[in-house]
């Protein structure tokens, strides 16, 4: 596996564990639909949330969250709607960022809540 998709896979560790401290239901991870991918599908009360987890080296070149586009809100959207109509979900939802900067031994995290709403895209 490619060094960028360590990082990327120990930033979806790093983020899973964060939500779980923060009462979160882990339901699935890197949830896919065709060539679409939900890192995170939690779950807090009657909340379901999906979660972008970006996660990098430093912030030298902006903030992960910054990484988070309108294309990529889109297909996040997209998969979200596919995994609400596979599971037959009625809950609300709402879609969060996490991000994960892994600089030598020490992590930071920033959780965005309400990041975005489906309807901005």
């Amino acid at each position: 596996m490619a060094v960028h998709n360590d990082l990327g896979q120990s930033g979806e560790r790093a983020a899973e564990l964060y939500l779980r401290q923060k009462g979160y239901d882990v339901t699935h991870r890197n949830w896919r639909f065709g060539h679409k991918e939900i890192d995170i599908v939690a779950k807090k009360g009657n909340l379901l949330v999906f979660v972008e987890v970006k996660t990098r080296r430093n912030d030298m070149y902006g903030l992960p969250s910054e990484a988070v586009d309108a294309r990529k809100i889109r297909r996040l959207i997209s998969s979200a709607n596919a995994f609400i109509q596979k599971y037959a979900i009625d809950n609300p939802v709402r879609f969060d960022i996490v991000t994960v900067i892994m600089d030598g031994c020490s992590e930071r995290i920033e959780h965005i809540e309400d990041a975005f709403l489906p309807s901005m895209f």
